[in-house]
């Protein structure tokens, strides 16, 4: 397994990371507010308190910014993964590196909410920020693929592979297990985050998660009695 990824910190950096946070959220209440096709880059510097020089320094593009809402937190699961324990199953890894992002979900529901909104109403957007989740779920692969000592050639060259390497290789590089556990693990969080958007004040959002991934872990068997759609899986063997 490769060494824990020391975690990005420092004053700059940290700033850097607010920035980008304060345009993407400009952006999005605005899209929310007038409509996506009305919202300028000027106009969402200007609600961020920052230049539009500025906004360019982050973002190539205004549609780029509306893509971006939780970026950091595929660079932090990943960090997660790699420095998690040596004895937990590949499964609880990639659980608790997730897991750490549940604050930030939870805090953000409300843009979150407003974010899905923007998207359902432009098809261009919704294209593109699901291109975006599929680059960051084969990111989240390889480094699944790393951690469980299956990474690809290309790590095993000395270095994760590079955003301008060929797709194509990068994924014929890849096992079907990492591929597998990464698909399965992004999609257990979209179903939790959809399941308890509306069931808020039945659970916990944490508490629908993790029942989430025990059924992962329990193989996904029949639930006790038909039509149950909650509750604590029912053991493998079905008894």
């Amino acid at each position: 397994m490769a060494e824990a990824v020391p975690a990005s910190g420092g004053l700059r950096e940290r700033k850097k990371r607010a920035t980008r946070a304060a345009l993407v959220e400009a952006a999005v209440r605005l899209a929310a507010e007038h409509g996506v096709e009305h919202v300028t880059v000027d106009a969402i510097s200007a609600t961020a308190g920052v230049s539009t020089r500025t906004f360019f320094n982050y973002f190539d593009s205004r549609d780029e910014v509306f893509v971006m809402i939780g970026a950091d937190a595929g660079d932090r699961v990943r960090r997660a993964v790699l420095a998690a324990p040596v004895a937990l199953s590949p499964l609880e890894v990639l659980r608790d590196a997730l897991a750490s992002e549940l604050g930030e979900i939870e805090q953000q529901r409300e843009l979150w909410q407003l974010h899905a909104e923007v998207l359902r109403r432009s098809p261009q957007l919704l294209a593109r920020s699901i291109g975006a989740h599929l680059a960051d779920e084969a990111g989240l692969a390889e480094t699944l693929a790393e951690r469980i000592g299956a990474g690809s050639p290309l790590f095993a060259q000395g270095h994760p592979p590079l955003p301008d390497e060929d797709d194509q290789e990068r994924r014929r590089a890849l096992g079907l297990y990492p591929r597998l556990l990464a698909a399965v693990g992004t999609t257990a969080v979209r179903v939790a985050v959809e399941h308890w958007s509306v069931r808020q004040d039945e659970a916990a959002f944490a508490d629908v998660f993790r029942e989430t991934f025990e059924h992962l872990a329990a193989g996904l068997p029949a639930p006790p009695h038909p039509g149950t759609t909650s509750g604590s899986p029912a053991p493998p063997d079905g008894r």
